[in-house]
């Protein structure tokens, strides 16, 4: 089977243009566009769990300044940074367990 040259250069164009998008070059007109300061997911999921750590640990610190006495702190502050800091927790959980699904799920594809 004989292809017309006009249909050979179409075909080079497109197999170069999946080339491009393959290795994640932006082209003209088309893609996705990064902006300069973007983050990986690895670097979100890092911060996430940094600002469930901190949230923890400041309602840590303010119960047990609660506790011994020092008045900086309502009973009202102490429990709504308690709830937060449960909330967070309970969603970096669920976030976790849904990540294992979606790998255990990637893994047991067949290719």
């Amino acid at each position: 089977m004989v292809t017309p040259p006009g249909a050979q250069k179409a075909m080079l164009y497109q197999m170069q243009q999946l080339s491009i998008e393959a290795r994640h070059e932006p082209v003209e007109g088309h893609g996705v566009r990064h902006s300069v300061g973007e983050a990986g997911f690895a670097d979100e999921l890092h911060s996430s769990l940094l600002r469930i750590n901190q949230l923890q640990s400041t309602a840590r610190e303010q119960a047990m300044a609660f506790q011994a006495g020092d008045s900086g702190y309502s009973l009202n502050q102490v429990m709504v940074n308690s709830q937060k800091a449960s909330l967070a927790f309970e969603a970096g959980v669920q976030l976790r367990n849904r990540l294992l699904t979606a790998y255990k799920e990637i893994m047991n594809m067949q290719v």
